[in-house]
């Protein structure tokens, strides 16, 4: 796998801002600027993952499964948390600032012409990054939805994965979980292979009628056991990552598979073992230090995500609220983007005694205090205001179990690079010294 994280690159002036241009969802634009261009969409084959939450997951346990067995593999990614390069993956390295930048360059006319979103564009800059390395697939994460997402603008996606779906992006996808769902479930194409863990069951229905109706295969998929249980361990932390774990490897087996894109790929239990354990992905369940004390970060940015996260915390005590903390009250940094419903976040997230210091989201319209003690005032006594990020992480420092970061993934990108430097035998994020103890097996 690649560095922790690439240096963060300036496109200040090859993309516009993506609060300025907003989401507008379609695939004409994207379509005709790739004709174009070339049609560098044409020259590799994809897999791609669609859903709410642990879609990067997936992307990321594949790519590492895909890897071990020795496929020339890209990855593109969203959204990144300090560089833009990470969205962009070859093997085992991240697009380098430069190269990225001249692709945008080269897609502006393009861009211009066709009124490409930012998403879109960079989605175009990464297609023709995967052609020009001639990679044999690349795994693609869709960004928003799925029926109108720029991914699905790639012509041949054999095999599909789904992580779980929830309730998020209302605005965009629809204000039912079987609306959400049917955007989500529209990737599906006729003779498609298709994997997902357990769904909620409106979702699952949802998913089952759309792959009926398409002509897709669609199966659903058991969590890889415990490693207690002879499972493997995973180098991502947390329960949740054996459900994705476990749509990673069935997409893996059916790209390798006789009629599958990688059909000349041996794949074997150790390869899918290695691949497992060799996975890395910032933000995710993942440690750190700040001024010698450790903390979680997490990615959770929406009410499905805290609960997720609220589980694995609860797991960390012991059980239940008054585990082996003794119900010890917990500290919390929280930045919650303004189209986030906070408030629901906030009652999934803290325990009774918890206290949750407030930043903004750096550059992203967030909740405020007063709003989140309004619209919550049953926790409004546990909330506390921070001046900056740095004050923020200070209120982490007084002892009690393990502090918390979360509430944004763009919040956890302007926290990074703040923390300790890891000692020279830490790596964060690589399995147990980065995770969860007691999470994913010993």
């Amino acid at each position: 796998m690649p560095s922790p994280l690439p240096p963060p690159v300036d496109l200040g002036d090859l993309l516009e801002p993506f609060a300025r241009r907003g989401v507008d969802l379609g695939l004409e634009r994207l379509a005709g600027a790739l004709a174009e261009g070339g049609h560098p969409e044409r020259r590799f084959a994809a897999a791609q993952v669609a859903g709410t939450n642990g879609k990067g997951s997936i992307c990321t346990f594949l790519h590492a499964i895909l890897r071990a067995a020795g496929v020339h593999v890209g990855t593109y990614r969203s959204p990144h948390l300090v560089s833009w390069c990470e969205r962009i993956q070859v093997d085992d390295a991240w697009i380098t600032p430069t190269t990225l930048r001249d692709g945008l360059a080269r897609w502006q006319p393009l861009a211009r012409q066709h009124r490409l979103t930012p998403f879109e564009l960079i989605t175009a800059a990464a297609f023709e990054h995967f052609a020009r390395e001639r990679v044999d697939l690349a795994v693609l994460e869709v960004g928003l939805g799925g029926r109108l997402d720029a991914t699905s603008v790639h012509p041949h996606r054999p095999v599909i994965g789904f992580g779980a779906i929830g309730l998020d992006h209302r605005e965009h996808l629809g204000d039912t979980l079987a609306a959400i769902a049917a955007e989500k479930a529209a990737v599906m194409g006729p003779g498609c292979r298709a994997f997902s863990a357990a769904q909620e069951p409106e979702a699952r229905r949802v998913l089952e009628a759309e792959a009926r109706r398409c002509g897709a295969s669609l199966q659903w998929l058991d969590p890889l056991p415990a490693v207690a249980d002879g499972g493997p361990r995973l180098g991502l932390a947390g329960e949740l990552q054996r459900h994705n774990g476990a749509v990673a490897v069935a997409m893996a087996r059916a790209l390798t598979a006789p009629d599958g894109p990688l059909a000349s790929t041996p794949l074997d239990a150790e390869t899918i073992r290695a691949g497992l354990e060799a996975a890395r992905w910032p933000g995710r369940l993942e440690r750190h230090r700040w001024r010698g004390r450790e903390l979680l970060i997490d990615g959770a940015h929406n009410p499905p995500a805290a609960a997720t996260l609220r589980r694995e915390l609860d797991q960390l005590d012991g059980g239940e609220p008054g585990g082996v903390d003794g119900g010890r009250p917990r500290r919390w940094l929280l930045g919650i983007q303004r189209h986030k419903e906070g408030a629901l976040m906030l009652e999934l997230l803290l325990r009774p005694g918890d206290r949750a210091t407030v930043v903004a989201v750096p550059e992203h319209a967030s909740w405020t205090l007063e709003e989140l003690a309004a619209t919550c005032p049953g926790k409004a006594d546990q909330l506390e205001p921070a001046a900056s990020l740095a004050a923020g992480l200070d209120s982490l420092l007084p002892g009690g179990p393990l502090p918390v970061v979360a509430g944004s993934l763009f919040l956890l990108g302007a926290v990074l690079p703040l923390f300790d430097a890891p000692e020279a035998d830490e790596v964060p994020g690589a399995g147990q010294p980065g995770g969860v103890p007691g999470s994913h097996g010993p």
